[in-house]
């Protein structure tokens, strides 16, 4: 098998974060989150980084790149609300439209097995050593894979956060929900349902937007993100999610994905307030010996 690519979808707006979380140095030496992922993925046998980013934000990664090891193969795609079928046509907007195009804006980088992430989440090594694996399996099989934590060891102790919650008969995910506010209450832990508020036991396994695709997918997922726009084109914050898109490709009998228990440890800045438990965590995997501090040599 060809090495695989990572695709980091980095164009978040952070609107709870209150800021571009994306290029926040958290780490001892002002790494940021995602430079952990790529010295994760790179010791784990990636080939080809691909960031997905906006042009606001191209100054600062063109930073972090300069940062990176000089046999790293980036690539740098950009996401942005104009990119539509041109059929199409846009009301006034400046958010991209979700996940799905995020995706499909690395299309043209892509041609190997690939795992999609997010800038702001910290995976861990296993979970990299995990989707090598899956990237093998989904090259000879079809298969896709989502590599997801207990839902109880990804919550924010911040406030409310979302989750894609899955459902599986064995291994295999037979139903993905895109869960909302999910938060501990007076009740324990809940979380809104497309078809209203429930109870959780946080032993559910959750997506993170981890996710273990071979380049055919862009064929479902760009059939995906048309039937998206002329069903919901014209609200101006409407997004188009990977977990329910997946979970409808499931459903019709197009794909098959195969759930996958990433060791962790996970952390991700979803508020403000997360950063310094982020921080703290770093510090605490750098003083352990799992990185080396400062991460690149200089």
């Amino acid at each position: 098998m060809s090495a695989p690519a990572l695709v980091v979808m980095a164009a978040g707006m952070g609107s709870r974060y209150g800021g571009a979380k994306q290029v926040d140095g958290v780490g001892p030496a002002g790494e940021t989150l995602i430079e952990y992922g790529l010295y994760d993925a790179r010791r784990a046998g990636f080939g080809r980084v691909v960031f997905i980013t906006r042009k606001e934000l191209s100054e600062a990664f063109s930073i972090l790149i300069a940062r990176l090891p000089a046999d790293f193969d980036v690539r740098t795609v950009y996401q942005s609300h104009d990119q539509v079928p041109s059929w199409f046509s846009a009301p006034p907007r400046t958010k991209p439209w979700g996940t799905v195009q995020a995706v499909l804006s690395a299309r043209a980088a892509v041609d190997t097995p690939f795992v999609v992430i997010n800038a702001d989440d910290f995976y861990g090594k296993g979970a990299y050593d995990v989707a090598v694996g899956a990237c093998r399996l989904a090259e000879q099989s079809g298969d896709y894979a989502i590599v997801g934590y207990r839902l109880d060891r990804v919550l924010s102790d911040h406030g409310s956060v979302a989750r894609g919650v899955t459902r599986t008969e064995g291994r295999r995910l037979v139903w993905l929900d895109e869960v909302r506010d999910i938060e501990r209450g007076p009740e324990g832990l809940t979380g809104k349902f497309p078809d209203g508020t429930k109870k959780l036991t946080g032993n559910e396994i959750a997506s993170m937007n981890c996710w273990v695709f071979t380049p055919g997918v862009f064929q479902h997922l760009d059939e995906e993100f048309n039937a998206f726009l002329k069903q919901h084109g014209q609200d101006t914050k409407a997004e188009c999610a990977l977990p329910e898109s997946i979970n409808r490709l499931v459903q019709a009998g197009k794909a098959k994905v195969n759930v996958i228990d990433a060791p962790g440890p996970w952390f991700g800045m979803t508020h403000p307030e997360d950063r310094p438990k982020v921080r703290a965590g770093l510090q605490g995997l750098v003083d352990e010996g799992v990185y080396p501090n400062p991460l690149w040599k200089r």
